[in-house]
């Protein structure tokens, strides 16, 4: 089944999905403009595979999903709505570039980065769950344990003689033993923390139900649960609820690059972080996101 997507423009793909680059193929990977991922449509599974076919200001994207026999409307429908999702692709940015056009070096990297657009995560237990691998350890190690973790726990899909794997289901990571869990890579207190999450999903902790609420009440709901604190929770929101606002300023990332743009590369804590970020505030979030792909990309103040 093939799909045609129209985003709302600008959009720029390359620049998305650039964070995949290197990516595990099996999982997700962008290459030769050419952006994969498998997806759960109404119960079953498919590849879904994504170029653009359009311009950054009049952006049209083609969505080719395999293996596309018994695919219904439905299931192009949820294709359609998850591809959305995972680029944010109904966002206005132009609010946004309005917001931060006063600080100098904001106007100069949002035109450099035109189109750009943080991904997120189909669902917020995989946001979640993420979170919890990355706290306190490099993005590179956090990458691995979660590519493991994926590869042990997650629903296969077989195209050909290739194997893709999706993100872990609740039921299968709360029925993981520890000890499984741990072969992955995460620590005990983390193997505790994913099974935990897991299971209260499981017994109906409804997460998608927080995006509804402001950023303090899911905060307040998030922290309340054993091994989530407030960078954890800010991470989930950004990363998972589409919450542009949220900044994890306690993140190494975010600091380093704020650092980098804003004080000549001083070392700076998370306070002084977020008062940096409040002239961006609203999009305090995804202004950060765009310091992190700036400074990855080499672009200048």
């Amino acid at each position: 089944m093939d799909l045609k997507i129209k985003p709302l423009p600008p959009f720029n793909l390359d620049l998305s999905a650039g964070l995949f680059l290197n990516g595990d193929w099996r999982i997700r990977r962008y290459e030769a403009g050419a952006y994969w991922q498998v997806v759960r449509l109404n119960g079953r599974l498919a590849l879904a595979t994504v170029r653009s076919i359009g311009t950054v200001d009049d952006p049209v994207l083609f969505v080719d999903l395999e293996p596309d026999e018994g695919l219904s409307k439905a299931d192009g429908m949820a294709a359609d709505a998850i591809v959305r999702r995972i680029f944010n692709l109904d966002l206005d940015l132009q609010p946004f570039y309005d917001a931060v056009k006063g600080d100098r070096i904001m106007l100069h990297l949002t035109k450099s980065l035109r189109g750009l657009r943080s991904p997120s995560t189909p669902s917020v237990f995989e946001a979640l769950i993420d979170s919890i691998v990355e706290q306190q350890i490099s993005l590179q190690a956090a990458w691995s344990v979660q590519r493991r973790l994926t590869e042990a726990s997650g629903d296969a899909l077989v195209l050909g003689e290739k194997t893709y794997y999706a993100f872990p289901r609740p039921k299968r990571l709360a029925e993981a033993s520890l000890q499984e869990l741990r072969s992955c890579g995460l620590s005990l207190r983390k193997a505790e923390y994913v099974r935990d999450v897991s299971q209260l999903v499981i017994e109906g902790m409804d997460l998608e139900g927080l995006r509804i609420y402001k950023d303090d009440k899911i905060i307040e709901e998030l922290t309340a649960i054993r091994g989530i604190g407030i960078w954890t929770a800010e991470l989930t929101m950004v990363r998972g609820m589409q919450k542009f606002d949220a900044i994890p300023a306690d993140d190494l990332g975010i600091r380093k690059a704020i650092a980098h743009y804003y004080y000549d590369d001083r070392k700076i804590s998370g306070a002084e972080a977020r008062r940096t970020a409040e002239q961006w505030r609203g999009w305090r979030g995804l202004a950060s996101f765009y310091l992190i792909m700036a400074e990855r990309l080499g672009i200048d103040a």
